[in-house]
């Protein structure tokens, strides 16, 4: 009994031997958390120095006990640093996709990052920076990861300054903004792709082992076929209102990278910034290299959730003057394209007096005299107006539109020139183009180099003549149609440096006109939405999500675009596109900033009268599209019938848009539809608008319905063939 006695107490001394690195480790490890209102970031430096993230999800209420998650390490904790590394570098112990990747000044490849420090900052109310410095014991060379916390909105902005003092250039050749590590049984991608007039096409797939990659490599116009976000579910898919479910996205108008990694251990990495492709860059002793902020929100409530709580970050935070009003519009490019004269559009400026909106938007081919703009041939980059069509030039279109009340807009694309123009003979220095190999076009041209100051000049003093010329100009819409083939500058003199110097150009120039103009509207437009990102945003009230506006497809497009982005940026118009009837198309132009794109002269006496009672309509439950919370109600990918509701903040008023998307076999809405975000105390009464002129409802008048009951059985907005489009008004009942 003694003999087994002591055995026991050697295997008990044993095992707390065994055990002692682990629990000195968690007596020193120190837990760095980045809460929300309900979520945690935590980060961990363990008694080395290496700095992990081991743990993305719900806060606990209890933030002491995050040391805890170290736990589940125990088996693994040789490895915990290479698989949960908060910034991987390359060229050391790790094995994995890094985050970062080096040449040293004297040639070696060779990174570690140590921890040096961390502070928290309170930048306003709710709004709480992180910083945490990281430092290589060999080389003078430092990394401070910076992690911003919105805390009502639970979105996370990540990005690293990366500097060094070594003795001579330091080559960088990966340089993420974020490096993240989540737990889960399994992942699911929901990633999106496209091309002109097919924007944000949904895929989703199960993530496994090995590395998926998002990218895009165009240079400009990036987002052609590739949108700079992405939502990952964890465990299993997730509905709009159930499952745990992140959205990423990047704040940068160039080429992005978005690694997705599942590692051995079963986490899933996840590293996202700027895209190295061709860009590696050569960093000076001192200089510092910001990357663009990666912004994430988690949802343990869905889809719904996460749209809802990047919406209000966006509106409050990011997107230009998200939190103020729209304009609503008349364009004129479907109804003349190139053909006009100063004659026609003023007779246009008064069409759109008549129709009742804020604006007339002038757009395409109104500048050029060597190389007229009659085509999309030639003229781009002269950005003198058109003699022939506009003999008193823009001022004279400005007055009119001041004397008939409304204000005036008008379509540039600054960063683009035509061979046929004379800024292509005058400056062939400015052009992208590799100078012994054949040009390539896009459009027929080509991109203007913005890493060049004098390009930068140019492009600035285009916005600030036009708007010093014609004082009485409020409204830009700046295209982007090009993407850069043949990818050189004649200024640079590191060619890699090309794709993110071109991008550093282009902000420089809008931070200069925000700073002269800070709140003239901006329409964000790349034919189409190939540059819909939180990067541009910044600088612009609007996008335009795609040059296919037939009502339809539209459904489907901006039902994708507002999982990330507020319907207050999304630019609809009513055009000639498709085969529904007007009030279809108007119907599914009011989901966002509402404008026209048609030939009113040529409506009949009942669509124009349509048309301008819808404007006053819109007019009247607009701020609950722009400000209020979006509910999908029936996804068009899978109901014959699209649904999508929006209810203001004091969920005392709302509207709902359904649309019948699948005619065949008379489908409709044969059953109640349940609303979503309403208080289920109160009393709400229901009212269709927007009807057209000699038709009526078929819904009965006056109903009113609780909360409860609208959320729990719904209604049924009697969609179908007869009536393929219907608008519900929710007023609260007191």
């Amino acid at each position: 009994m003694k003999r087994r006695t002591r055995i026991f107490r050697r295997a008990g001394l044993l095992a707390a031997f065994l055990l002692l690195p682990f629990l000195v480790l968690q007596a020193k490890a120190q837990t760095i958390p980045v809460e929300t209102a309900h979520n945690a970031l935590v980060l961990q430096v363990t008694q080395g120095k290496n700095v992990n993230m081991i743990y993305y999800g719900k806060k606990l209420s209890s933030p002491g006990e995050y040391v805890q998650i170290t736990g589940e390490y125990r088996q693994t904790q040789d490895y915990t640093g290479m698989y949960n590394a908060a910034y991987t570098p390359s060229g050391s112990r790790n094995l994995l996709e890094p985050a970062i990747t080096v040449t040293h000044a004297d040639g070696n490849n060779s990174l570690a990052l140590k921890y040096v420090s961390h502070q928290v900052k309170q930048v306003s109310k709710g709004v709480s920076l992180l910083s945490v410095q990281l430092k290589d014991p060999v080389y003078d060379f430092e990394v401070t990861l910076y992690y911003k916390s919105y805390f009502k909105e639970d979105v996370i902005e990540q990005w690293s300054v990366i500097e060094h003092h070594e003795k001579g250039n330091v080559e960088l050749h990966k340089f993420a903004s974020a490096n993240l590590c989540l737990k889960g049984k399994s992942y699911w991608l929901r990633q999106f792709h496209g091309d002109w007039a097919r924007e944000m096409q949904p895929e989703v797939s199960e993530l496994t082992h090995g590395i998926k990659t998002l990218d895009t490599k165009l240079g400009t116009r990036a987002d052609l076929f590739q949108p700079p976000v992405f939502m990952v579910s964890l465990n299993q898919p997730s509905t709009e209102d159930e499952g745990e479910v992140l959205y990423g996205a990047l704040e940068w108008s160039g080429n992005f990278r978005f690694d997705l990694e599942v590692d051995p251990q079963n986490n899933l990495r996840i590293i996202a910034g700027m895209n190295n492709y061709a860009s590696t860059y050569s960093l000076k002793p001192g200089e510092e290299f910001k990357t663009p902020p990666f912004i994430t929100v988690l949802s343990s409530k869905g889809k719904g959730e996460a749209s809802r709580q990047l919406q209000d970050w966006a509106r409050k935070y990011q997107l230009m003057d998200g939190e103020s009003s729209r304009l609503t519009l008349l364009n004129n490019w479907e109804s003349t394209f190139f053909d006009f004269d100063e004659n026609k559009l003023k007779a246009l400026i008064k069409d759109t007096r008549k129709l009742g909106v804020d604006l007339f938007l002038l757009d395409d081919g109104w500048f050029g005299n060597k190389y007229p703009r009659n085509s999309d041939h030639a003229g781009l980059g002269d950005w003198q107006a058109n003699k022939k069509k506009l003999p008193d030039g823009v001022f004279s279109l400005v007055k009119e539109a001041t004397k008939d009340s409304v204000k005036f807009g008008i379509w540039i694309e600054p960063e683009m020139v035509n061979p046929k123009s004379e800024l292509y003979h005058q400056h062939p220095d400015w052009i992208i183009k590799q100078p012994a190999r054949p040009e390539y076009y896009f459009r027929n041209q080509l991109v203007l180099d913005m890493s060049n100051p004098k390009v930068q000049d140019f492009v600035y003093h285009i916005v600030d003549n036009l708007l010093t010329k014609n004082p009485g100009l409020t409204y830009f819409k700046w295209d982007c149609n090009s993407v850069i083939y043949n990818a050189h500058s004649s200024y640079l003199g590191n060619q890699s440096h090309l794709y993110i110097d071109y991008v550093r150009g282009l902000y420089k120039v809008l931070d200069r006109i925000r700073k002269k103009y800070p709140h003239i509207p901006m329409m964000l437009c790349s034919g189409g939405g190939g540059r819909v990102d939180y990067g541009a945003l910044k600088y612009f009230t609007e996008f335009w999500p795609s040059d296919n506006t037939d009502p339809l497809e539209r459904i489907f497009i901006q039902w994708e675009y507002s999982y990330f982005y507020p319907a207050i940026a999304t630019s609809n118009h009513v055009t000639a596109w498709g085969k529904q009837p007007l009030k279809f198309r108007t119907d599914v132009a009011m989901m966002g900033k509402l404008g026209f794109d048609i030939d009113i002269s040529h409506l009949n006496d009942k669509d124009l009268q349509f048309c301008r009672k819808a404007v006053k309509t819109y007019d009247s439950f607009k701020n609950i599209v722009w400000h209020g919370d979006q509910y999908r109600l029936a996804d068009p990918f899978t109901n014959d019938v699209a649904s999508v509701m929006y209810v203001d903040k004091t969920k005392s008023s709302g509207v709902v848009f359904s649309y019948l998307v699948n005619n065949r076999f008379g489908k409709g809405s044969k059953l109640p539809i349940r609303f979503k975000g309403l208080d289920a105390s109160k009393k709400y009464r229901i009212e269709e608008i927007n009807l057209y002129p000699g038709t009526k409802s078929t819904l009965k008048a006056n109903q009113v319905f609780s909360g409860d009951f609208l959320m729990q059985i719904g209604f049924n907005p009697d969609v179908n063939a007869q009536r393929t489009s219907v608008v519900l008004k929710l007023e609260e009942v007191k």
